[in-house]
């Protein structure tokens, strides 16, 4: 006879989660994410208050923004840990749809738990349920299905018997990786089930490495022999196969130049005399050039996003072809490429047996040197500084760097700063981490509590605009509370000052983007300093990159976050760099500057090749 267990049904969820691990014999999911209300404080609140000496629970302020955390730590820990969010029904669950939706694009695990409507339907319907007329199954967490790897609604007790298992599939499997929803109806939660004993024995899911077919093999080897002059495009594939060294061997092996997109950057330390910085549309001039030049393009995990390709007008060569090692067929399939569906790791050392002594020509070493001398000059310290003189965020980029250590991790999501940092920022092995994926405004603050959480070892600095400051700040004062200390870089050009350069570069007029071009009566003042500092963090206002500096440097000290805040310029942006991103330009219009963006819109789309 079976032995069972009496157990709600969410004290069975947390159990069982409890005793799932990874292959270093830590816990899979570390902890669990919770703002409680009607739909989740009941069932899942009273489970999580029952094992919270087994997995912990932590209280944020935003739905959203607590699965930022959750989605910034699996990233940094490689997609081998990764955390719970859960939330009420209505507002609380929707709140975590564009959570979803970025780490369905990142390819990260986290596991979302939005309560949900009654499953037995008696008291329909419930405060914040969403009516269907038409269809009496759908519920407002139906939003999420889109958004995730994997969506399940939990209306029975023992249906977690085979949700569980499955979610916890997807969140290992590297090529399918992604968020997975467990909607839980909030009477089910609290319901009682006898669940087999053998359901929570411990269990350890080994992340695979998925071996190449020999014919798919032969043929990159046989496009990789017949190039002259091939490029590797590092995507954060490399990184989560751990094939950063593999990476490096492979490219000094046989003499091929790489450039990182922006989830691969720091794969490769900057100062590796193959290393050409990043492609496309916020490229390195010497980046742009060797892409362009290039023959074979071999993408090893990567999307190909549009920023990567210059919206395919980077790889500009007529004759090139185009390589894709990715887990995912999916993926490795695009735009003609072909595809080796593989780890990134045996992928680069089979092919590297394959290829022998077989090297390529030196790369265009002297442009890479002249890159670096014009990136020295955009990073370094203004000449002078005064009551008039605003910096540019190419002056706060080199003021970061020159203080940053070995142990340094840049991050930042939207806005003008991811752009200047993939064409600037020197990243050190690890150094570098960046959502732009889903370029998700207001990820900053919760991701660098997040990148903190998982490498506390890490110097964590936040890059963060006043736009997206004032998207998502609010979990700066759950670090406090929990005493995570991290770096926020505050640079206010008061307003979306990267949208209204984007304006006026497709023709339009300055409208509705910095403060001085809205619909407002009084322009605002807004002091960040003083807000951060009302919610506990060490907050100060610099006059200038000289005091940025000095901030920079007290700030490590402290085991609270150190938010610094710095006015800059907004019409600048990197300065240096970059490529066309295809971006419509209205076909009509009445204005010279517009006809002129549009017929520099048609002679750029005149040279994208898709295949």
């Amino acid at each position: 006879m079976t032995e069972t267990i009496r157990l709600t049904a969410a004290q069975a969820m947390f159990r069982w989660l409890s005793v799932q691990m990874n292959e270093d014999g830590e816990r899979f999911i570390e902890g669990v994410w919770a703002i409680f209300g009607h739909g989740n404080v009941a069932g899942i609140g009273e489970a999580l208050h029952g094992i919270q000496d087994r997995l912990p629970t932590w209280r944020g302020q935003n739905e959203q923004t607590m699965a930022h955390a959750a989605i910034a730590y699996a990233k940094t820990r490689r997609r081998r840990k990764a955390m719970a969010v859960t939330s009420s029904i209505g507002p609380g669950a929707t709140n975590m749809v564009t959570a979803a939706a970025l780490a369905h694009v990142n390819r990260l695990p986290v596991l979302l738990i939005p309560g949900d409507v009654f499953a037995n339907r008696r008291p329909d319907p419930v405060l914040q349920q969403i009516e269907d007329f038409d269809d009496g199954t759908m519920t407002v967490t139906d939003c999420f299905r889109p958004v995730s790897r994997y969506f399940d609604r939990i209306t029975r007790p023992e249906h977690l018997l085979t949700a569980l298992p499955r979610a916890m599939q997807v969140m290992t499997d590297p090529a399918n990786c992604g968020p997975v929803t467990l909607a839980f109806c909030q009477d089910v939660q609290a319901e009682a089930y006898d669940w087999p004993q053998s359901f929570f024995e411990e269990k350890t899911w080994r992340i695979r490495r998925l071996e190449p077919d020999p014919r798919e093999i032969d043929d990159v080897v046989a496009a990789l022999k017949a190039a002259r002059n091939p490029v590797i495009v590092a995507g954060g594939g490399v990184l989560y196969s751990g094939a950063e060294r593999e990476l490096l061997n492979f490219a000094k092996a046989h003499n091929i130049a790489i450039v990182e997109t922006q989830a691969g950057k720091g794969a490769v330390d900057w100062k590796e005399k193959l290393n050409f910085g990043s492609p496309g549309v916020t490229g390195t001039d010497c980046g742009n050039r060797i892409a362009a030049s290039a023959d074979l393009i071999l993408g090893i995990g990567t999307r190909f996003q549009d920023f990567t390709t210059g919206s395919w007008t980077a790889f500009a060569n007529p004759a090139r072809k185009l390589i894709s090692i990715n887990l995912a067929g999916y993926d490795a399939a695009k735009h003609g490429a072909i595809p080796l569906v593989c780890d990134a790791r045996v992928a680069l050392t089979r092919l590297s047996i394959s290829l022998g002594n077989h090297r390529y020509a030196d790369p265009d070493f002297a442009a890479r040197d002249a890159w670096f001398k014009l990136s020295d000059e955009a990073l370094a310290a203004p000449a002078q500084e005064g009551a008039n003189f605003l910096p540019s965020d190419a002056h706060v980029i080199g003021a970061v760097l020159r203080q940053a250590g070995e142990n340094t991790v840049a991050m930042c999501a939207a806005g003008t700063m991811p752009g200047a940092l993939q064409v600037l920022w020197r990243a050190a092995a690890s150094g570098y981490h960046m959502e732009y994926g889903y370029s998700c405004m207001g990820y900053e603050v919760a991701g660098a509590f997040g990148i903190k959480l998982a490498a506390p070892e890490k110097e964590v600095i936040c890059f963060v605009g006043d736009g997206s400051y004032m998207m998502a700040n609010s979990e700066l004062a759950t670090a406090v509370m929990m005493r995570v200390p991290f770096t926020i870089v505050l640079t206010d050009n008061r307003g979306y000052g990267c949208i209204n350069r984007l304006q006026q570069e497709c023709g339009g007029a300055e409208f509705n983007n910095m403060y001085k071009d809205s619909n407002i009566e009084v322009q605002p003042e807004i002091d960040f300093a003083a807000h951060a500092a009302s919610m506990g963090a060490h907050a100060l206002k610099v006059s200038g990159i000289a005091g940025l500096e000095a901030a920079l440097v007290t700030a490590r000290d402290r085991d609270i976050p150190t938010v610094i805040v710095i006015d800059t310029e907004a019409l600048t942006g990197a300065g240096i760099g970059g490529g066309w991103w295809d971006v419509a330009v209205p076909e009509v219009g009445t204005t010279e500057k517009l006809k002129q963006a549009r017929a520099h819109y048609e002679a750029n789309v005149a040279r994208q090749r898709i295949n």
